[in-house]
């Protein structure tokens, strides 16, 4: 098998892995969110430590270590991606599942909009009928739904500004976890060692099952980043940037089909504005597509 197809397998596993999380999260839901958040950032740092062990790749992280700039800019970006993790499992736990998935179908055209602001990519006319279409769904359902949509605004936005920040550190996506993870796992460690000291922290009191289950978040939170990470470098960006729909299309299957969580004539209008925005963008990449090349970094 060649590193293309293997990159697919890699890349679209670690997707549907991401789109299946909400079930992993809902098996905790007795769990407050802030606490689940805690676990996530210590065993992330643990599995990362011991990710970065094979080939020796402890000399990227002195080198970030090294680099004042990288360092705050990690410790940035840190504190915005476990805000957005918070905000996630919290909505999640809450039955919000389809307004998750929105904010991530919303994110492919926020990070087209900050190329354009941030670093002035020329965007086609059609891109920006893409953009101003998403937007008059967004503006629909604040308008005939009566709420600002802020669940999934508010993922769509951090998560943007994350890879806007990852981006111009330019830290391979592994040691930049574990950085991330080590500033962040000060105030999480000591908020966990609080709960075990007063006897209301879920680990190890709720039992067996919740303990392993948030051992485990360490886990879905690294591998699935490593797989995706090594399979987009064997991708073309087109590919990759078609990938990125499958999360957000199984959150919203989830959402819908699963666990049955509401969903207005206001959200179906904002959904398809956003379904039609994509579809256009992807076909205009597509259509506009550079020279074949792999994706570099992620």
């Amino acid at each position: 098998m060649d590193k293309s197809k293997k990159g697919l397998i890699a890349a679209s596993s670690a997707m549907i892995l991401w789109g299946l999380l909400p079930v992993y999260w809902k098996q905790m839901s007795d769990v407050p969110a802030y606490e689940i958040l805690s676990h996530r950032i210590i065993w992330s740092l643990v599995a990362s430590s011991l990710l970065l062990i094979p080939g020796n790749r402890w000399a990227a992280v002195r080198d970030v270590i090294g680099n004042r700039k990288n360092l705050y800019m990690l410790m940035t970006s840190g504190t915005i991606i476990a805000s957005n993790w918070l905000l996630y499992i919290w909505a999640v736990n809450k039955g919000y599942i389809i307004q998750c998935s929105l904010g991530y179908f919303i994110n492919p055209l926020l990070n087209v909009l900050l190329g354009f602001l941030v670093f002035k990519d020329a965007l086609r006319k059609v891109q920006w009928w893409a953009i101003g279409l998403a937007a008059a769904g967004v503006a629909y359902q604040i308008v005939q739904y009566g709420r600002f949509p802020w669940i999934s605004l508010g993922l769509a936005c951090s998560f943007t500004i994350y890879g806007l920040i990852r981006k111009l550190a330019s830290v391979e996506s592994l040691p930049g976890l574990f950085v991330e993870t080590a500033f962040l796992s000060v105030p999480a460690g000591a908020f966990l060692l609080w709960t075990a000291l007063s006897g209301s922290g879920a680990f190890p009191g709720a039992g067996a099952k919740t303990s392993l289950l948030l051992m485990g978040t360490g886990v879905i939170t690294s591998v699935p980043l490593i797989w995706f990470v090594w399979g987009a470098r064997n991708l073309s960006l087109v590919t990759v940037g078609l990938l990125q729909f499958v999360a957000p299309t199984l959150q919203f299957g989830l959402g819908y089909w699963v666990y049955h969580e509401s969903f207005s004539s206001a959200q179906m209008v904002t959904f398809a504005a956003i379904w039609v925005a994509l579809t256009i963008y992807t076909v205009d990449s597509f259509i506009h597509r550079p020279s074949p090349k792999i994706a570099d970094q992620v």
